[in-house]
C-alpha cells in the first residue's frame, strides 16, 4: 500500500494547477504554510523559518548565535544540535544520493543534509527525504513521533491560517485517520515512546507524513525560495555590468582560485542557471568550533570537546553496501550552494559559514582557502576564527584524514586578490 500511494502523492505534485505568474502553487503555498507553522514543534515555538529565515538566505538569522556557537537551540531549552543550519534555498535542486566514478575513485553526489543522510531514494526527492527530519530529531523540534506531525497538519488548531489544506492537495481522505486515543497528550512529551499498532493506521500516518514533506520541497522549489535573482544571474543575462573589483574576482574564482571546480559557475546543458554546487563531498581542514554548543551536551555527547563530527563517513557506516568506503569519505560534507552566501551578513549580524559555524565572515573563509598550508598551526586546536586571523595560525583540522589538498591551502593570492573573491560572491545574492 505504501509504495502505491508514494507512486500516487508524486503524480500529485506533477499535476497541482499552478497559478499566475510569480505566486506560488497550491501544494507550493501549502508547503509556505507548513514552513512558517510553529505548532509542528513539541512547545509551538520552532518553525522551519527559525533556522531558515528569507533574511539570510533561508539560514541562520540570529547575528549572536552565528557569532558564537553557530547551532540554534531547539523546541526543548537546553538542547542543540552538532552543525549549523545550512541554506534551504536552492536545496532541493540536489539529486538523490548516488555515486560516480572520478580518476578511478569513488566520488559520492547528491542527497540532502551536509552529510547525505536524506538520500531521497524512497520518493525520489532528496529534499522531501530531508524534510521529514527536523520534525522527529529530538534536538530540533522534538515530536516524538511522525503521528504528532500529521495529526497536527490535519487538525490545524489555527485553521484560517491554512489557506490550502493538506486535503486539498492531496486528496480528503488523506486525513481520514483514526489516531489512537490520547495521542495529543503523548506528543507534547518529548520522551514518549509512541507506537502505532494497527498497520493500516500506521500506513497512513507514514503517507499523510509523507505528503508533508512533499509539500515542504515544493515550497523549497518555488520562485519564493529560488528566485534567480542575484546580480550574477543579471550579468548572465547581459542586464547588469560587474565592477573592476568583482570582474576580477570571478576570473579568479573560475581560474587562479580553483573555486568553479566545485561551485560550478556555468550553466546547465539546457541553459539552467548555475546553481554554485556541483554536489559533491568534501573535506576542507575546517577546524573545529570552540564555541559549538553540542560540547557541552553530555546526555548526548560523552565525549565533550573530544567529539569529532566525520560527516559523510559516519553516514556512509550505517549503510550495508556502502560501509566499507566510510573511512575514505570522514570529514567531508556536501559542497553547500554559494547562492546568497553574503545575504544578511553585516559585521552587527554576522552569517556563519562550515558545517560546524567556524568562520563568520567570508573574508575568513577565503584567507582559510589561501592559506591553510601556509600559515602555522595554533597553539590549541580550540581558537576562534578571530582569534586566529589575529595571530596568522590555523587551528587543526576537525578531521585530519582525507583533507582536499588539490584545490585549496596555497592559493598564492594576493590580498586584493582575496578582496575581489569576497566582492564576486556577494553577487550571488537575490535581489
Amino acid at each position: 500500500m505504501r509504495d502505491s500511494r508514494l507512486i500516487l502523492l508524486a503524480l500529485l505534485v506533477c499535476v497541482a494547477v499552478p497559478v499566475r505568474g510569480d505566486d506560488l502553487t497550491p501544494v507550493q503555498t501549502l508547503g509556505k504554510t507548513l514552513f512558517y507553522d510553529g505548532s509542528l514543534s513539541l512547545n509551538g515555538d520552532q518553525p522551519c523559518v527559525t533556522c531558515h529565515s528569507p533574511t539570510t538566505g533561508y539560514s541562520g538569522p540570529d547575528g549572536v548565535v552565528n557569532g558564537s556557537g553557530a547551532v540554534y537551540e531547539g523546541s526543548v531549552p537546553g538542547r542543540f544540535g552538532n552543525r549549523r543550519p545550512p541554506t534551504a534555498a536552492y536545496a532541493a535542486q540536489a539529486p538523490v544520493f548516488h555515486h560516480t566514478f572520478e580518476d578511478g575513485e569513488v566520488l559520492f553526489v547528491g542527497g540532502a543534509f551536509l552529510d547525505g543522510r536524506a538520500t531521497g531514494h524512497l520518493v525520489g526527492n532528496a529534499a522531501a527525504d530531508q524534510a521529514e527530519g527536523p520534525f522527529l530529531n529530538p534536538l530540533e523540534m522534538a515530536l516524538p513521533h511522525a503521528a504528532c506531525v500529521v495529526q497536527r497538519v490535519c487538525n490545524p488548531e489555527s485553521p484560517d491560517l491554512y489557506p490550502v489544506k493538506l486535503t486539498d492537495i492531496w486528496g480528503g481522505d488523506i486525513c481520514a485517520i483514526s489516531f489512537p486515543e490520547g495521542l495529543a497528550a503523548q506528543c507534547a512529551d518529548a520522551n514518549a515512546e509512541i507506537t502505532i499498532e494497527d498497520e493500516d493506521t500506521a500506513d497512513r500516518i507514514s503517507v499523510a507524513f509523507t505528503a508533508i514533506a512533499q509539500s515542504l520541497a515544493a515550497y523549497e522549489m518555488s520562485p519564493e525560495m529560488a528566485r534567480y535573482s542575484s546580480k550574477y544571474d543579471q550579468y548572465l543575462d547581459g542586464e547588469a555590468v560587474l565592477t573592476a573589483q568583482e570582474d576580477l574576482g570571478r576570473e579568479l574564482f573560475e581560474g587562479k582560485a580553483l573555486c568553479s571546480q566545485c561551485h560550478v559557475t556555468g550553466r546547465g546543458p539546457n541553459g539552467e542557471p548555475p546553481l554554485l554546487t556541483d554536489y559533491t563531498y568534501d573535506n576542507l581542514g575546517v577546524p573545529r568550533n570552540p564555541d559549538l554548543p553540542y560540547y557541552a551536551m553530555a546526555a548526548v555527547n560523552p565525549d565533550g570537546t573530544d567529539y569529532i563530527d566525520r560527516g559523510l563517513g559516519d553516514f556512509l557506516r550505517k549503510d550495508p553496501i556502502y560501509d566499507v568506503l566510510a573511512g575514505g569519505q570522514d570529514g567531508k560534507f556536501k559542497v553547500p550552494t554559494l547562492r546568497n552566501v553574503s545575504a544578511g551578513a553585516t559585521p552587527e549580524a554576522p552569517r556563519s559559514y562550515m558545517h560546524n559555524g567556524y568562520f563568520k565572515t567570508l573574508e575568513g573563509v577565503v584567507k582559510f582557502y589561501n592559506l591553510r598550508d601556509v600559515w602555522p598551526r595554533c597553539a590549541s586546536d580550540l581558537v576562534p576564527e578571530a582569534d586566529a586571523l589575529a595571530q596568522h595560525c590555523w587551528p587543526g583540522p576537525e578531521v585530519a584524514a582525507n583533507v582536499n589538498g588539490d584545490e585549496l591551502g596555497d592559493l598564492k593570492l594576493t590580498e586584493d586578490e582575496e578582496l575581489a573573491l569576497v566582492a564576486f560572491m556577494k553577487t550571488f545574492t537575490d535581489q
